[in-house]
């Protein structure tokens, strides 16, 4: 592929656009030097004090015009750019098509493939109108995007799975869509015990290439979450409490920056980068490509049991026995959902062996579940038991909490009651509304043993058995957005705040469950920011990616 196109590209769309902001401060700048110049080859003593005063008014006069004429630009020309920026990003779609091809560019005037891939995002909260998208099938093509995009000053966001509710995480206004879909390819190299993964693939795509090997990664525990923004995001596998997070468990990185050079970041070449981007997301490039370890896990036990809301309490309670009995079982996993608007509460079991009813779930043994339905099974099969939530429109908000036996009694029998909430009757109340919260127990071996693997993460987590307590509203209707989101916020306010009075609050925040409200990477300590800017820094000098790509988790300002 030519490298000059780009480049063309690049002055073509900047000899249509109108004179920038940017420009005028330059020119103004430029008018004042001229003018201390011109002073300098004045001498007062030939031209006398009062040639002086006059002087050195007309200067001031003319700085404060200057300085006014680049505030009038900078307030009143921005909308201007705003929609020079439409106009940007549709030129810039359109030469990418010339360029790569429309198997790789999308347009709005492809109605019916545009509207498909547009669409692909999980939850409608998160569907937006780009200007194209694109769906590149070779690291190549991202390079090529990457740097054209760049040279255009074209915004454009990143999408592996578009698992994410959030409405710019995984998708764009005003400028280009670039969906990673088509690179989901999985190999499987049994003497090294890695797997190589595409980031667009899907986890149920990746567990089914590794079956008929007996074989599992540190992996997404809904099948059909996308690879790329679960992994930069940290990832919470049922293999955490024996490995680590899905992100430890990388081994390298290949990744597009932001001037379009191709890299690939391991603990030995790239190493502060590899490190970034365990829990940095998109923030330091596109990553196309996952190398990871591979475990010998196939059979597991477990499944699902149904319990009625008045056994909320005695659920939590066995939660708390279980996060806090000694020595804990690392095969055993479980995730509780509480679901107060249809009075459900769901426990998923997760043996990571052929035994049945193994001894680390005693606790909620001596409950009577409902309904229940358990087995020895493979371990793919367990996790593609729960079928595809309906409802289209999803928010969620996570808190990070230790295992506190009044907390969880607080949690279930008011702020999640469906007598006494007044946030579950406003969902409730909505068509298809539906309040959930998962509770999500994490030991304090899935974060020490993250840190013995190739030099540790950028998530500044505490070694302490704790809960990460995500916290998800679902409904129908885009007219009753405001009421759910409002609702949820709500109640994360309420349990924060219940957490914070019990002395139980973390300040870690789970990105993959996280509001764009909330500011995880903040939450990873002011040493690990730190670090995280300066790799930035060194890899993206021109902030690329804190720039032109807006959607999800920023480094802090």
């Amino acid at each position: 592929m030519p490298s000059a196109k780009p480049e063309t590209m690049s002055r073509t769309a900047a000899s249509g656009s109108q004179q920038k902001p940017e420009d005028d401060l330059d020119k103004s700048a430029a008018e004042v030097s001229s003018l201390l110049s011109t002073r300098s080859s004045l001498s007062p003593s030939s031209t006398g004090s009062q040639t002086s005063k006059i002087w050195i008014s007309s200067l001031v006069t003319m700085v404060a015009v200057a300085l006014l004429a680049v505030a009038w630009n900078l307030l009143f020309i921005r909308p201007t750019e705003s929609s020079n920026l439409s106009c940007r990003a549709a030129k810039i779609c359109t030469e990418l098509r010339s360029l790569l091809g429309p198997s790789v560019i999308t347009l709005p005037s492809d109605s019916q493939q545009y509207d498909d891939l547009r669409d692909d995002n999980w939850s409608h909260t998160a569907w937006q109108r780009p200007d194209c998208i694109a769906s590149p099938a070779h690291t190549a093509d991202v390079s090529s995007l990457v740097r054209t995009l760049t040279k255009a000053n074209v915004p454009f966001a990143i999408r592996s799975g578009g698992h994410s509710p959030n409405p710019l995480d995984a998708s764009i206004n005003r400028g280009v869509l670039i969906s990673l879909h088509k690179l989901k390819t999985v190999k499987y190299d049994a003497k090294a015990k890695h797997v190589s993964i595409g980031t667009g693939a899907r986890w149920g795509e990746v567990y089914s290439v590794l079956d008929p090997y007996n074989v599992t990664v540190v992996g997404g525990r809904v099948v059909d979450v996308g690879v790329g923004g679960l992994t930069l995001g940290s990832g919470l596998s049922y293999l955490s409490d024996l490995y680590g997070l899905v992100c430890d468990n990388v081994v390298s990185f290949e990744v597009v920056l932001a001037d379009g050079r191709i890299v690939e970041a391991t603990p030995d070449k790239y190493s502060d980068l590899f490190w970034a981007l365990k829990g940095g997301t998109n923030n330091f490039g596109i990553v196309t490509k996952f190398k990871t370890v591979g475990y010998p896990i196939s059979l597991s036990w477990g499944g699902i049991q149904v319990f009625s809301p008045d056994q909320a309490p005695a659920l939590m309670e066995a939660l708390y026995e279980y996060q806090t009995a000694p020595n804990k079982d690392l095969y055993a996993n479980l995730v509780i959902n509480l679901i107060p608007t249809n009075g459900t509460m769901l426990l998923t079991l997760v043996y990571l062996k052929p035994v049945e009813r193994p001894p680390a779930f005693a606790p909620f043994y001596k409950l009577t579940p409902v309904f229940e339905q358990t087995a020895i099974m493979p371990l793919h099969t367990l996790m593609s038991m729960f079928p595809a939530a309906t409802q289209p429109r999803w928010t969620w908000y996570v808190h990070s909490i230790l295992p506190n036996k009044k907390l969880y009694a607080q949690i279930s029998e008011k702020i999640f009651a469906a007598a006494s909430s007044p946030e579950v009757a406003t969902i409730a109340g909505l068509q298809a509304g539906t309040l959930v919260a998962a509770v999500q127990p994490v030991s304090a071996n899935a974060i020490l043993a993250g840190r013995k693997k190739n030099g540790g993460n950028a998530l500044g987590l505490q070694a302490v058995n704790q809960t990460w307590f995500s916290i998800s509203g679902a409904w129908w209707n885009e007219a009753d957005d405001a009421a759910v989101e409002g609702a949820v916020r709500s109640i994360h306010a309420k349990i924060g705040a219940a957490a914070t009075s019990a002395g139980t609050k973390l300040d870690y925040l789970f990105m993959n469950d996280a509001n764009s409200r909330q500011k995880v990477i903040a939450s990873y300590g002011p040493e690990n920011v730190r670090k995280l800017k300066q790799i930035s820094k060194r890899y993206d000098p021109l902030q690329v990616f804190q720039r032109l790509v807006p959607g999800g988790q920023k480094l802090p300002v």
